[in-house]
């Protein structure tokens, strides 16, 4: 391919954001970034210390106190450490993804964790994905996409995401947990979930992961080639 461009993807929970992102960046070859686990992570870690989920203050401390990274494995997946620790499968859990969202929203953690995201897409060939990223994160980034589908259909793949995982919860939970977060992402003060003026709008109710990737692949090559 041409030039390297940063990549923007985002758009609610469940909306097959982190697949997508990850495919297409084994597809192009570039770095993928999953922001969101970012965040999962500073929740887990608040959880773990049993933080008040609206203190902000303490939130934000551990926010600028932690030290996140990302790892590639032997298997070519991407890890994410707190700490030190590897700790990619504790933030799938139920709990953090209930919370996630309460974090999230904190003006404090959300500088700490734009600071970051703004750092490992300095150098282009980034796909990375998020709440935020063709709005606040990456403003300047060349391809912004906003994946969508209906709720129902996202609460749909989740519910099967963790059963697959062996969690123990009922579709109805996760629709309703899934709705709350589109509520408080969608109405936060600071850099609410909404698409960028100029980011293309894909529907991918009904659509698999691959053709989702194969659209935003096709439409990268005909900008940089």
């Amino acid at each position: 391919m041409g030039r390297f461009v940063n990549i923007a993807i985002d758009g609610p929970a469940g909306a097959g954001k982190s697949t997508v992102a990850k495919l297409l960046a084994e597809k192009l070859g570039y770095i993928y970034v999953d922001t969101g686990a970012m965040y999962r992570a500073v929740t887990l870690q608040a959880l773990m210390d049993k933080i008040d989920m609206g203190d902000e203050k303490n939130l934000t401390r551990i926010a600028e106190s932690v030290d996140l990274a990302f790892k590639v494995d032997e298997t070519g997946n991407t890890r994410i450490f707190l700490n030190g620790f590897d700790v990619s499968q504790q933030i799938r859990t139920p709990e953090v993804s209930r919370n996630v969202s309460l974090v999230s929203r904190v003006p404090g953690v959300r500088r700490k964790m734009t600071r970051l995201q703004r750092e490992l897409g300095a150098a282009g060939g980034v796909v990375m994905e998020g709440r935020d990223i063709g709005t606040q994160v990456l403003p300047e980034a060349e391809m912004k996409f906003f994946l969508t589908a209906s709720v129902e259909e996202r609460a749909r793949r989740r519910h099967a995401e963790l059963i697959q995982r062996g969690f123990a919860v009922s579709y109805a939970e996760v629709l309703e947990d899934i709705a709350r977060r589109d509520e408080i992402d969608s109405h936060r003060a600071l850099a609410p979930l909404k698409p960028a003026s100029d980011a293309e709008i894909i529907d991918c109710t009904g659509m698999t992961a691959q053709q989702v990737v194969d659209t935003i692949a096709a439409r990268v090559s005909g900008r940089i080639n």
